[in-house]
């Protein structure tokens, strides 16, 4: 590019600015690059297919304008996507044409190591263009390892990841939700690089965090309007650690998105760590939305399936660090005794690595026991929940859990109402008004009297009282 034409660019884009506004024209226009003026066309360049689309759709005059301001001879504008690595003589291709399928430029600093691995799989364009939160080249189905209490989310998760753009959605959404360190992030990652790698489709991932960040400042500068119609042309939105969504526009526009996604047959994916009907927080509409379509819970890791996921940490390190060895006695001590979750186990491996290599010594079980004590945890009691209460309650009063959530008064349904309402307030963290809400939406008033009431009867009621004791016994096994 001649410094004439820098010149001219310069002031075309003064012109542009100017026009536009200073929020617009930074929102649009500041990535846009000039690659050449032939004839009667200007060639330009933005780093987005999203971009390219937005400024055809809404600017496409007014770029021509400003351009024919400085040089009234020309006629057209062409405007391309740049590709990562810029080519002698980059393609060109016609403002009217079809979108182009190179990948936009990263932007991003991540280390060189995590950079090459990245590059054997590649990352949607409209990943990049929305903001997408960061990847793990990691974190694929190729290192997932399935077990008992993760078969279904797996097999459900791999045939999102395998379907094409027009392909009727067979469950949607998909809502997965476990503990901590069971897996989810795991899973939502794969569908992501899987999704990339096996179609034409547009699979966007972006943790809670990140949706809420990028409405935010779509408000601030004013292109929420283009925000929500990027996201809306989304074919597959991976949504993980939706329990930290928050506030009421935001949430609010969640549901819009997930209402619109949903009604075009377009797939979402989300994950949180309770179940849709235990999200407070979320407005009542979201939660039944998720209700709506296949909620998947993964369980806790079982020892085989933890001796799995040791297995498959060693084999990983070993790629780095060949003459890595962890004896099988020492395996099956850190499935055995490292309960909590599959971070944990890889923290134990790392820890295993590192004491080997620094101080050059093989891995042994005496050495394991000294260097991950502090990861072996108490059991941890089971979870119990509202559901678990309500079904052991009527199995044992002989009602049906429909009478349990009814307005019915007879005192063969009031008392084992009453009990079940004490238990979900003893053995849950669940609040007053989420227990009513749970037990046909009463108010939490009720649940407070129920309680009180249940307890003055166990402290002088002996058959009460064993009875309950009987039920937290039930519950807990």
């Amino acid at each position: 590019m001649t410094n004439t034409e820098q010149d001219r660019w310069s002031r075309v884009k003064g012109r542009l600015r100017s026009s536009v506004g200073e929020d617009v024209y930074s929102s649009w226009f500041a990535r846009m690059d000039l690659e050449g003026v032939q004839d009667e066309s200007v060639h330009l360049s933005v780093p987005t297919r999203f971009l390219k689309s937005w400024i055809q759709a809404h600017y496409a005059e007014r770029v021509l304008s400003a351009w024919q301001a400085e040089l009234p001879e020309v006629h057209r504008i062409d405007l391309t996507v740049r590709s990562a690595m810029r080519a002698a003589t980059p393609a060109k291709e016609p403002i009217a044409s079809a979108e182009a399928t190179r990948r936009p430029e990263r932007t991003d600093a991540r280390p060189m190591q995590e950079l090459r691995a990245v590059a054997t799989v590649p990352v949607s364009a409209s990943h990049d263009a929305l903001g997408g939160s960061p990847l793990d080249p990691r974190l694929t189905f190729a290192s997932f390892v399935v077990g008992r209490s993760n078969t279904l989310a797996h097999a459900a998760a791999r045939q999102v990841a395998e379907g094409r753009r027009g392909d009727s959605v067979m469950f949607n959404p998909l809502y997965i939700h476990a503990g901590v360190g069971l897996g989810k992030t795991h899973l939502l990652q794969a569908v992501t690089w899987a999704g990339n790698a096996a179609s034409e489709r547009k699979v966007l991932y972006l943790t809670a965090e990140k949706f809420m960040y990028g409405f935010v400042a779509a408000l601030k500068t004013q292109t929420a309007l283009a925000f929500k119609e990027a996201l809306r042309g989304i074919d597959v939105l991976v949504i993980d650690d939706l329990q930290f969504l928050q506030g009421k526009s935001t949430q609010a526009e969640f549901c819009h998105t997930l209402n619109a996604l949903i009604d075009a047959g377009r797939q979402v994916v989300i994950a949180a760590d309770r179940p849709p009907s235990d999200l407070e927080s979320l407005d009542d509409r979201v939660r039944s939305r998720l209700a709506g379509g296949l909620v998947v819970e993964m369980g806790s890791l079982g020892e085989e399936l933890r001796l799995g996921i040791l297995r498959s940490r060693v084999a990983a390190a070993r790629t780095h660090h060949s003459s890595f060895d962890v004896p099988d006695q020492v395996l099956d001590y850190l499935a055995r005794t490292i309960t909590h979750n599959g971070r944990d186990l890889e923290g134990a491996i790392n820890r295993l690595l590192a004491h080997s290599k620094l101080n050059n010594q093989p891995v042994t079980l005496d050495m394991a026991e000294r260097e991950v004590r502090d990861l072996i945890r108490p059991q941890e009691p089971k979870r119990i929940k509202i559901e678990d209460i309500q079904r052991v309650v009527a199995r044992q009063y002989n009602v049906s859990r429909s009478d349990l959530l009814s307005s019915r008064r007879t005192a063969n349904v009031v008392r084992p109402r009453q009990v079940a309402m004490y238990l979900a307030k003893t053995l849950t963290l669940r609040s007053l008004p989420e227990i009513g809400r749970r037990f046909g939406g009463r108010d939490h008033t009720t649940v407070l009297h129920a309680v009180r009431k249940i307890e003055a009867l166990v402290n002088r009621d002996t058959a009460l009282s064993e009875e309950v004791e009987s039920l937290k016994r039930q519950l807990q096994e």
